[in-house]
């Protein structure tokens, strides 16, 4: 699949928008042609939008169109915004029902196609919208019979299980895997989206001691497999690649990225892994994502590198050299995961640290952005680092989609 890459864009748009703000001429700045600066936009628990479930259509609208407004203000061309949080959707899905995080009650239609609406007013600002979904995770609680009667989760029990309090599709089951796959082509179809984008969450985060319970998929669906870990892997690997093929069949050119952990594996685990410590995607997750780069399932990856330079178990300084390696002949684009949420939380979060990190982003040709977690962030705790960011590295425009 080839990527859409954002294009170079008419400076006299985004500066008609008054939304660009040069820096001081006697500020050293830096720049980088073309590459895309990115915000994550998340409606799960209403992190970023709406602000609560069952505003009025008007005050929902109202308060994106002022989200995309900061991002754009802040000199950043696309946004990641999620339109299925947990197995529901932002938009009149065939497969799914409408989500509970727009209007408080899941299935209550909002009387508007949401995800219309959502990628209209980025293109109308010039910003990359890529399609944000959370692929298994069914429900932040744990009973099925707190979904809608029609629920795919309810109708095919066999489908889920339910772990550490919150109830999760089974990557396990083919079904299913199809299933998830039917719902992102129905977006790529649907609507103009600028991309389709994943995050981390594959089979769920260890939750204590307690096991995956998903021992009876592994005996009917894990011939050849005698270990379970494999096993799952494969399971997330045949997803990924299947829909990096469905993509490419309804859209060769639409972007298809992913947002792993930001640690692959380590290094005393296996010697292709950073100089690290920490939790490892590979086997907690089971999301292989250094394989998807190498065989190029993806067009970009967006490992979340969520901490400081010199952090003594995961360092950003280690892990960003790490992943430009990984992507290194590839073809696939590699933009840094930002922890925004995090500045102001210690001392290594200072106003600083994050255009510390775009500073050393720019050592390595091979990254080629940034995405900001999350948008709300930019414009609360850390809208005096992200002016540093501004008058440092993005003083020229923006470029636009």
């Amino acid at each position: 699949m080839r990527a859409r890459t954002v294009q170079a864009g008419v400076a006299a748009v985004v500066l008609g928008l008054g939304l660009w703000h040069a820096a001081p001429a006697d500020e050293p700045v830096t720049c980088a042609a073309g590459e895309t600066r990115a915000a994550w936009i998340a409606t799960v628990q209403t992190i970023d939008w709406p602000s609560r479930p069952g505003l009025a259509v008007a005050d929902q609208q109202r308060e994106y169109r002022e989200l995309l407004d900061d991002v754009r203000g802040h000199g950043l061309n696309t946004v990641f915004v999620q339109v299925r949080p947990t197995a529901d959707a932002l938009w009149p899905s065939p497969y799914e029902p409408w989500s509970h995080w727009l209007t408080g009650e899941q299935g209550k239609d909002p009387g508007y196609d949401p995800l219309a609406f959502l990628v209209e007013e980025a293109h109308a600002r010039g910003l990359a919208f890529h399609a944000w979904f959370n692929p298994f995770r069914v429900s932040r609680q744990a009973d099925p019979a707190q979904l809608v009667p029609e629920h795919p989760a309810r109708v095919h029990p066999d489908w889920v299980f339910s772990y550490g309090g919150q109830l999760y599709y089974d990557p396990g089951v083919p079904a299913v895997r199809e299933f998830v796959t039917d719902v992102v082509a129905d977006v790529a179809e649907r609507y103009p989206v600028d991309g389709i984008h994943f995050d981390d969450y594959f089979y769920p985060y260890p939750a204590g001691g307690e096991q995956i319970p998903d021992a009876a998929t592994h005996a009917a669906h894990g011939a050849g497999f005698p270990d379970v870990g494999d096993w799952r892997r494969h399971n997330v690997d045949e997803f990924v690649e299947g829909v990096a093929a469905r993509l490419a069949a309804v859209e060769p050119d639409l972007a298809f990225g992913v947002s792993p952990f930001g640690i692959w594996r380590n290094a005393s685990q296996d010697p292709r892994g950073s100089a690290t410590s920490g939790t490892q995607s590979y086997d907690t997750t089971f999301a292989d994502s250094y394989r998807w780069v190498r065989e190029g399932w993806v067009d970009y990856v967006v490992p979340q590198v969520y901490w400081e330079i010199g952090h003594p178990s995961a360092d950003y300084a280690v892990l960003v050299p790490w992943w430009a390696q990984a992507v290194a002949g590839t073809g696939v684009e590699l933009y840094i995961g930002q922890a925004a949420y995090k500045v102001g939380s210690s001392p290594a979060w200072d106003d600083g640290e994050l255009t510390e990190h775009i500073a050393l982003d720019r050592e390595h040709p091979e990254v080629r952005g940034a995405a900001y977690f999350s948008a709300r962030s930019l414009v609360t705790n850390a809208s005096a680092a992200m002016e540093r960011v501004e008058t440092d590295h993005y003083a020229c425009p923006p470029t636009t989609r």
